[in-house]
């Protein structure tokens, strides 16, 4: 008897896109998700769209959205994030699958995060990305924070001052959107689609959300480590010109204006390459191969790892230092394993 094959067959992981060459996110609400073959399908009271799933980085269900295992399945195989947003896009709950096998990045990150003298080290070249043209070699962190509070002062004044939009300061609650101004609301709006693509290629890449440098203690500090070096050329000009403009709908126009900034500005690939600089120090053109290694080795304190899959501990066997269980001996329960 044959076997039913039901839609595409599962991708191999060297056979996606690379994050950096995704699309960013796409933003759905009141439909239902389903999936076709390798897209999935957004279906409406206008009618259904299909989205080659291996081509988004994120997908954002807004409210009164259903979704089919079926296609929850294919974004998972195609390693896309899908983030479950509030009303209007604002707040986010996000998880993804990386686009790697290899822990390379993960363990970089946490070896650098562990040391006081590297995390500040990684800390002040974010912060160098930001200041252009001053050195921060030998800022301390205190020193670090004050700078970038009055660069962020300052761009939040040009903006207003350009736009003619009035500037309060950051003023908003999380539990009701409309509370705030309109250049608030736009603030909000801009930045979650923001920390949502940060989210997506940090998790791509293998790396861990909540490991920060300069944000700590949170689940996602790292997603906001990332997204701070982006806000100054996209969400805070956006959010400004967005609530210039008093459109009915401040939410959905703003999502729009970050999709094609974060396009046109190749933001997936700068925070992909960004990312990398800053746990490897690798250059931009530096082969990635190794991302993609399936291999699983054993962590050795002498030798760094060895090979796993081999049955070790057999100079034991005669030894009676060494507990047996019943009928078993070590190198025995080491090759039932």
């Amino acid at each position: 008897m044959s076997e039913n094959i039901h839609g595409a067959e599962r991708p191999e992981l060297t056979e996606l896109p690379q994050i950096r060459d995704r699309l960013s996110f796409l933003y759905v609400e009141h439909c239902m998700i389903n999936r076709q073959d390798s897209a999935v399908t957004v279906t409406d009271e206008r009618g259904t769209v299909h989205v080659p799933a291996a081509a988004i980085a994120v997908l954002m269900l807004g409210p009164g959205t259903n979704m089919s295992h079926r296609a929850m399945e294919l974004l998972g195989d195609t390693g896309a994030s899908v983030i479950w947003v509030g009303e209007r896009g604002v707040r986010y709950y996000a998880h993804g699958k990386p686009l790697t096998h290899s822990a390379r990045l993960l363990i970089a990150q946490a070896q650098l995060a562990s040391n006081n003298r590297s995390r500040l080290a990684v800390a002040r070249e974010m912060y160098q990305m930001r200041f252009q043209n001053e050195d921060v070699s030998q800022m301390t962190m205190q020193q670090l924070r004050g700078r970038e509070g009055a660069r962020v002062r300052s761009i939040y004044r040009t903006a207003s001052k350009q736009t003619g939009v009035p500037w309060n300061g950051r003023e908003y609650s999380p539990d009701d959107f409309s509370a705030s101004d309109a250049v608030n609301m736009a603030l909000s709006a801009a930045h979650a689609c923001l920390y949502g693509v940060a989210h997506s290629v940090i998790v791509a890449l293998g790396a861990a959300p909540g490991l920060g440098f300069v944000h700590v203690g949170h689940e996602r500090s790292f997603v906001y480590d990332i997204a701070d070096l982006y806000k100054a050329d996209i969400t805070i000009p956006i959010a400004f010109k967005v609530a210039e403009s008093k459109p009915d709908d401040i939410g959905a126009v703003t999502r729009r204006a970050v999709r094609d900034a974060i396009a046109d500005g190749r933001i997936m690939e700068r925070a992909a390459r960004d990312i990398r600089r800053l746990l490897l120090s690798d250059s931009d053109d530096a082969p990635i191969n190794e991302f993609f290694a399936d291999t699983v080795h054993l962590w050795d304190e002498k030798a760094g790892y060895v090979k796993n899959a081999v049955s070790y501990g057999r100079e034991y066997d005669d030894e009676e230092r060494v507990p047996e269980l019943p009928g078993r001996g070590y190198g025995q329960i080491l090759e039932d394993e």
